[in-house]
């Protein structure tokens, strides 16, 4: 899943999960100093009072007992609450008042020790709660100054970022990028990545141009001698004089110039960056099916191969029409020119378009490899350039009619062909169209 917000949100989320997981860890670290204060240093300290009250009394029968504000010691005279207490450390409360209370046995003789603890708690507290908020402000305030540093930081970057996102390819701007753009207070590195941006867009537009220059070239300049070519065809076939053999060799001459009119032409549509300047027209799947079924008849020739076309429906289509015939015009010379013997059919139903074959088929587990470029099937001895399906996986991709291969060797080939909001128009009984009901 894609991170959610900006980068400015996204390091705002992480200072501030940082200031409270720092936060939360001073609060716990004065919270166990309060208790390691409470619980072992006055420990401690009763045990080192004790100790220091017997060797005291070694030296000296008379030393008093320890009577301070906060300690009370007794032998002899014990309150009853207390004379119960077996040697160690005790909670005792008097009356309102919380005491710690060390019971030390010496041969027979016990050492009572009350502390009273309340005043150590409200030390610890005081002093363990005026430093974390101390802390936590200097922390707090921290944050937040280098919130708002690393916004000024990033800004640039940010912009840099809506800069590209708003790029037109066709038309890229070099001087959006210029580190003259940013604002005064820009980093080198920002600097740097605006230059490298600016350098990036000026390539882009040199590499626009040059498409632009090569489409609008090869367009004529290729076009122009295949059409001579083909007119030279025209004129020798027909010549009375020309022999059987001659008129072979010309009729091929003819076709291989028409399939490079075709080539180019799938060339120059798919070397666009994107469709536009492909006007969208209503086209009739039906009608262009025909058309190109005629003309890829001519690649069975002298073969026994018969072609139909099955319709449920007449299909339009809001589509470049060019792109229509380069797309069903490679799909319809590869099934005629893999077919040695029997039929290719066409179906067309709602939105879907089948073209079967009889032809030699491919083995399921390559037909993915078809689609890769100067890939051909079993019969490549048949001519071809490899690129027919290239040229049909790239138009399909790009303007999303879905294409699936199913074959088998020596069985045939299916391929469908899925138009999404194309429109179906209902045939009558004569198989001529009709007006949908209301």
């Amino acid at each position: 899943m894609a991170p959610s917000g900006g980068l400015r949100a996204r390091l705002g989320r992480t200072l501030l999960m940082q200031a409270a997981f720092i936060g939360a860890a001073a609060v716990i670290g004065v919270f166990l100093a309060s208790v390691l204060l409470e619980g072992l240093l006055i420990r401690q300290a009763l045990h080192d009072e004790a100790e220091f009250f017997w060797a005291s009394r070694a030296l000296d029968p008379a030393h008093p007992l320890p009577a301070t504000r906060n300690l009370t010691g007794y032998i002899g005279d014990v309150p009853q609450t207390l004379a119960r207490l077996e040697p160690g450390y005790h909670d005792w409360r008097d009356g309102s008042v919380e005491k710690v209370v060390y019971v030390d046995d010496r041969g027979g003789r016990r050492l009572y020790l009350a502390f009273d603890r309340s005043g150590v708690a409200r030390l610890a507290t005081f002093f363990g709660l005026l430093p974390l908020a101390m802390v936590l402000l200097v922390l707090y305030v921290s944050t937040w100054l280098g919130f708002r540093a690393s916004r000024r930081a990033f800004s640039p970057v940010i912009a840099l970022a809506r800069r590209v996102r708003e790029l037109d390819p066709q038309t890229p701007d070099p001087a959006a990028f210029e580190p003259a753009q940013l604002p005064p207070d820009a980093d080198d590195e920002v600097r740097e990545l605006a230059a490298a941006l600016a350098r990036y867009s000026q390539r882009l537009n040199t590499f626009v141009e040059r498409e632009r220059h090569f489409t609008r070239d090869a367009s004529h300049e290729l076009r122009s001698p295949l059409t001579v070519i083909q007119m030279a065809a025209e004129m020798l076939l027909a010549d009375p004089a020309l022999s059987e053999t001659g008129q072979r060799s010309v009729n091929r001459i003819r076709r291989a110039a028409r399939d490079m009119q075709e080539l180019i032409g799938a060339f120059l549509l798919l070397a666009r960056e994107s469709e536009a300047g492909l006007p969208l027209e209503s086209v009739c799947i039906n009608d262009l099916v025909a058309d190109e079924i005629d003309r890829a008849r001519l690649l069975a020739e002298g073969r026994p191969v018969a072609s139909s076309i099955r319709a449920d429906c007449r299909l339009h289509l809001d589509a470049p029409e060019r792109v229509l015939a380069v797309l069903l015009g490679n799909l319809l010379r590869n099934a005629f020119s893999y077919t040695d013997a029997g039929e290719v059919t066409v179906e067309i139903h709602p939105s879907v378009l089948v073209i079967r074959d009889t032809g030699v088929g491919i083995a399921p587990d390559k037909v993915h490899e078809m689609y890769e470029p100067f890939v051909r099937g079993y019969a490549s001895q048949r001519g071809g350039h490899g690129v027919g399906l290239t040229i049909v996986r790239r138009l399909s991709d790009r303007f999303g009619w879905p294409v699936e291969i199913t074959s088998q060797p020596g069985v045939g080939t299916r391929v469908e062909i899925r138009f999404p909001g194309a429109r179906a128009e209902p045939l009558d009984p004569a198989g001529r169209a009709r007006s949908p009901d209301p």
